[in-house]
């Protein structure tokens, strides 16, 4: 096993990832707990009570990196083997219908290859699944975007077989990398930039569609007007998810707190979407902009091998 001679800095912004991604997956996951108060809440800008559980966003998070961690590069077999023994551990993190046949599926020894490709018909998932989890990739690969884009795909294959729900691995991955490199300053920080970078990397389909309207949309538009035009998560698709989360990253890269705030203000399935933002604005931002309240709220990181 050979890792990249840089495989120490990689993993450590690829945990600065991990930590935006889970903190923002957990602080959007509490918003589901009052449904009949949630626009309120937001609009005070309550901070949910501790502590807070984070879903199957965080927990696929986890395996990437700990393959990452391994083996300095996506191998699809050992990454499908650790989704799902992370998955037997505690099946109860909100995953979809669809991931839980694959997953226990690959637990029986089924292969990843043919149990993702059967689900909904053969078509493959074109979730949003692939999407949520990749963002400590992108900073893992975020000196090399053609690398970025590869593994993004492989990353997203061994549960998501359609190439929509590829694609939208892709352009979180991008943007990721891409908010990396503008927090460190080698680029300067734009919004619309990083919208761009993502649309121009992900293969054409209905994502890359939804990247197009993102960047049509005005950055200072009321991000409720955005969710409406976007899509924030209802269907849980790429498509309708991918395109307001990077959004919303977009519209906030210097302020980790702001962008949850809008993120989680499209309602919609605000765990992923906040989970989205909070990989990618948290790489721009820096450590220090994710409040340290929130960083306790958070339930701990399992980072060893559950289960």
């Amino acid at each position: 096993m050979t890792r990249p001679s840089d495989h120490a800095s990689r993993m450590e912004r690829a945990l600065l990832a991990l930590d935006g991604l889970s903190t923002g997956d957990a602080f959007g996951e509490r918003f589901f707990v009052h449904p009949d108060h949630v626009e309120r809440l937001i609009g005070d800008r309550a901070v949910p009570a501790a502590p807070w559980g984070y879903t199957d966003d965080t927990v696929m998070a986890l395996g990437i990196v700990e393959v990452l961690d391994r083996h300095g590069k996506i191998d699809q077999d050992v990454l499908a083997r650790v989704f799902a023994r992370r998955y037997g551990a505690d099946p109860r993190r909100g995953y979809g219908g669809a991931a839980h046949e694959i997953l226990r599926n690959i637990l029986t020894e089924i292969p990843w290859q043919f149990t993702a490709k059967a689900v909904f018909g053969g078509t493959g998932s074109m979730g949003n699944g692939g999407a949520m989890r990749v963002a400590p990739l992108g900073a893992y690969f975020a000196d090399d975007l053609d690398e970025v884009v590869r593994h993004a795909k492989a990353s997203a294959e061994v549960t998501h077989a359609h190439p929509d729900g590829q694609a939208g691995a892709v352009a979180v991955a991008i943007a990721a990398a891409v908010a990396w490199h503008m927090g460190t300053g080698k680029e300067p920080r734009s919004g619309e930039a990083l919208l761009r970078a993502a649309f121009h990397h992900t293969p054409d389909g209905e994502t890359k569609d939804g990247l197009a309207n993102a960047l049509a949309l005005p950055l200072d538009n009321d991000p409720r007007d955005a969710a409406s035009a976007l899509g924030s998560g209802y269907r849980v698709l790429s498509w309708d998810t991918v395109p307001f989360a990077l959004w919303c990253a977009a519209r906030h890269l210097d302020n980790y707190e702001e962008a949850l705030w809008v993120t989680v203000s499209g309602l919609g399935d605000r765990d992923t979407t906040c989970a989205m933002a909070g990989g990618v604005v948290a790489l721009s931002a820096g450590r220090a902009s994710i409040p340290a309240a929130w960083l306790a709220a958070r339930e701990p990181l399992a980072l060893g091998e559950p289960g």
